[in-house]
């Protein structure tokens, strides 16, 4: 599995509105089915070379393919990932998951924006540490999972 097919599915996303095709590119790229991504190679290719992404949280913004291969390449420890959901229509498409960093785990949403040939332009990241829910609301809320 490599660039071309992640970048078909990606086109079949944004051409047909389709949310399998998209979820199905996404797996294949973190290596969710098979325990093997894409190599890095192969990632960096389904950037646009004008990739941004932006972590508003923490005021970040990383410019280009190559400061965002930089960036992972020096990451001490990749999370393991698992898709929530994925969402989305055409060209913006709305990723929910859970990074396991091993001693930490992290939910994020993702905004994805791609070009017509399904290259990503724009990935906007929001990270949450899961927390206690405030003991007021119990009456009205039910625990996930």
């Amino acid at each position: 599995m490599g660039e071309a097919e992640v970048l078909e599915l990606f086109r079949r996303a944004v051409t047909g509105d389709d949310a399998q095709a998209m979820r199905a590119g996404l797996e294949r790229l973190f290596g969710l089915t098979s325990g093997e991504g894409v190599s890095a190679e192969d990632e960096y290719r389904v950037r646009h070379p004008d990739y941004v992404m932006e972590m508003p949280q923490s005021g970040e913004r990383i410019r280009g393919r190559d400061a965002m291969r930089a960036m992972q390449e020096a990451f001490p420890t990749p999370p393991s990932i698992r898709l929530r959901r994925v969402v989305g229509a055409g060209r913006v498409w709305v990723v929910e998951g859970v990074n396991d960093y091993g001693d930490d785990v992290w939910h994020v949403v993702l905004t994805l924006e791609l070009d017509d040939d399904g290259r990503i332009v724009r990935d906007t990241r929001y990270y949450a540490r899961p927390s206690e829910a405030p003991a007021w609301r119990a009456e009205w809320v039910e625990p996930l999972g």
